[in-house]
């Protein structure tokens, strides 16, 4: 089958590869008929270079059909039309009952302390083979894939995958009263459809922070109220609390992560340790790394004292540094952590099946569609940030 394989740094191929196969009892085969880019995928692009070999599959958003199902998969037969989650997970252990999949005890990777694998997604989450090609093999085929209907097209439902319980979890989390305010730093797929999200649900006013053009229009068509970093990267604050009465949103959500724009020391530390051999990248990352906090220290200052900061970017650093006086003094909660897809799918594939009124834009919400085989050209555009490029699906 083709595939997209990682390389290197900035080096990503199609290439062809051996087919997947059946290797445990409930495993399903899925033929994928979509796959996104996400903008964690650009950490494997630039950052995390040395916890992936050359060839390891990318991807984590995607969906598909059934094209081999064994017997004792009894939940789905071929033919079925599935998305494949991000996060692998069981959905019988002591984590997934309580709704935390994406700490399945049964998948976690204790090689290296990290919760549960994650499709196409480094040594540190379990090094599986990714969803950007033409086959994926689906463990736990009984309880992993969601099945959905056949009618509408991918658009509306590959988001599941990733997407749309990233972004619902991030606002559940930011616990924005009825009525209340919210920040979103990044405007990217995540923070975009967390401010979509969040008018459905009840916010009252949406204010959207990021520093490029497309993004900052998509929002405001969304009717939410856009900041423009590059106009106020100094008096971020200032311009959030002037239109929040002086206090600040009642809760920030943080949707960039480790690669948040400014700070060049720490982008370049970033950039040398992808350089170095992977046996020394490696523990300097694990036990010594940073990550550009612009973002997180943006939300701690945005939010109201008695707010909430809900982090939904991933971040990598083990030696970060936190302004823990701030954090205590304005009486902060914090929540984060990798999407619980499963979590919240009873609520959101309703609003993607029982209406027609595509509720949060999902039929227009991808950019651009691309052949696999052009995976690589869109990599570099969508780290660029060129070409009004926001969110890609690939058919293989």
């Amino acid at each position: 089958m083709r595939a997209l394989t990682w390389q290197g740094r900035r080096d990503v191929r199609v290439e062809t590869v051996p087919d997947p196969v059946i290797e445990q009892p409930d495993d399903v085969l899925v033929r994928i008929t979509s796959t996104g880019i996400c903008g964690s995928d650009l950490h494997l692009y630039e950052v995390l270079g040395p916890f992936l070999d050359p060839g390891d599959i990318l991807g984590h958003e995607a969906m598909g059909v059934v094209e081999e199902a064994v017997p004792e998969v009894r939940a789905l037969v071929p033919g079925d039309r599935v998305v494949v989650p991000f996060n692998i997970s069981c959905g019988t252990c002591f984590m997934c009952s309580r709704g935390l999949q994406s700490q399945c005890e049964t998948a976690q990777v204790h090689a290296y302390g990290s919760g549960a694998a994650l499709f196409g997604y480094t040594k540190l989450y379990g090094q599986v083979p990714g969803g950007q090609a033409e086959y994926l093999r689906v463990p736990f085929g009984n309880t992993l894939p969601i099945k959905v209907p056949e009618g509408p097209p991918d658009d509306r439902f590959v988001y599941l995958s990733d997407v749309l319980p990233t972004a619902w979890q991030a606002v559940e989390y930011a616990a924005v009263p009825p009525g209340g305010s919210l920040t979103v730093l990044g405007l990217g797929p995540i923070g975009d459809m967390a401010t979509r999200i969040a008018q459905h649900r009840g916010a009252g006013l949406v204010i959207g922070v990021d520093l490029v053009n497309e993004r900052l229009d998509r929002a405001s068509a969304h009717g939410v109220t856009c900041l423009d970093l590059r106009r106020h990267e100094k008096n971020l604050g200032e311009a959030v609390r002037e239109v929040t009465g002086g206090r600040g949103t009642d809760a920030v959500i943080d949707a960039v992560g480790m690669e948040a724009h400014g700070n060049p020391v720490t982008k370049a530390a970033q950039w040398a340790t992808g350089l170095l051999p992977d046996a020394l990248a490696r523990p300097f990352m694990e036990k010594a790394g940073l990550d550009r906090l612009g973002a997180l220290y943006a939300a701690i200052d945005l939010v109201r004292r008695g707010g909430t900061v809900s982090l939904s970017g991933v971040y990598g650093g083990a030696l970060d540094p936190l302004p823990l006086l701030r954090m205590f003094d304005k009486q902060l909660q914090f929540r984060m952590g990798q999407a619980n897809v499963w979590r919240w799918v009873p609520e959101i594939l309703p609003l993607l099946t029982l209406t027609d009124e595509d509720t949060f834009g999902m039929d227009g919400f991808a950019t651009h569609h691309l052949p696999l085989e052009e995976a690589p050209q869109a990599y570099a555009a969508f780290q660029a940030k060129q070409d009004g490029m926001i969110k890609t699906l690939l058919r293989p």
